[in-house]
């Protein structure tokens, strides 16, 4: 049985001021939780409801390792990987919507 991908993704609020960083086998639903508060605790906290960056792998497993070593990171380096993919940090929800 072939393992089905998944999405290494970051939200944040309105102000850019938190970086909430998970993972996901279905970014559209995913991120619409986000935006209607059903995300997560941190998130509804925080008002992280906007998809700021996203990577795709060929397993949930490699997105999982890949979270763990972003989590990791101090804010600077995750800032410097947003602005490589999203340089003015949209909310790259639209982008995603129909992807599921």
């Amino acid at each position: 049985m072939k393992a089905k991908g998944g999405y290494l993704y970051i939200e944040s609020n309105f102000s850019r001021s938190t970086l909430y960083t998970g993972v996901t086998a279905n970014l559209s639903v995913r991120s619409h939780q986000h935006k209607t508060g059903e995300g997560s605790k941190f998130t509804s906290k925080y008002k992280c409801t906007d998809l700021v960056y996203y990577e795709f792998f060929e397993s949930i497993e490699e997105a999982i390792l890949r979270e763990k070593q972003i989590k990791k990171w101090k804010r600077d380096w995750k800032v410097r990987l947003i602005k490589e993919m999203n340089p003015t940090f949209k909310d790259l929800y639209d982008e995603v919507a129909d992807m599921g």
